[in-house]
């Protein structure tokens, strides 16, 4: 189980890269002059190609997540802490798939928020892997 441990630590880690990465190419998306053709179309270019590669790797940290949990037996996991991180890894794929709905959007040039939007949204993981690293270390109930 320990292999199977450092690979969920291993995908979650790269997982969340995209998800810090991705939201900054939007804000940078949303800064792109109408005019600058070239521009956008590399930075939609990048994040189509990060959603694409981050994707599997999100659905390998939640998947290798389950197999954890049911691996080692789901009885072994006293108190509620476990199904507050689940809740909150939830609430991750959520905006993983919002990123991709952003993506869709841009890609039509149907997206009219601001680059300020794009950084408060990009901050969002940063409060949940917050939460769910205090979760998982201190388990506090």
């Amino acid at each position: 189980m320990l292999t199977i441990k450092a690979l969920h630590l291993i995908f979650v880690v790269s997982w969340f890269a995209g998800l810090f990465y991705l939201p900054r190419i939007f804000v940078n998306l949303a800064m792109v002059p109408v005019d600058s053709v070239a521009e956008r179309d590399r930075l939609l270019l990048m994040a189509g190609k990060l959603y694409r590669f981050v994707t599997p790797i999100g659905a390998l940290a939640v998947g290798l997540g389950f197999w954890l949990w049911f691996g080692f037996g789901a009885d072994r996991f006293p108190g509620g802490w476990l199904h507050a991180k689940t809740f909150l890894v939830m609430l991750l794929v959520a905006y993983h798939l919002l990123c991709g709905q952003l993506l869709r959007r841009f890609q039509k040039g149907a997206e009219l928020r601001g680059h300020v939007w794009f950084r408060v949204f990009n901050e969002i993981p940063v409060l949940l892997l917050v939460a769910v690293v205090f979760l998982v270390v201190l388990k506090p109930f």
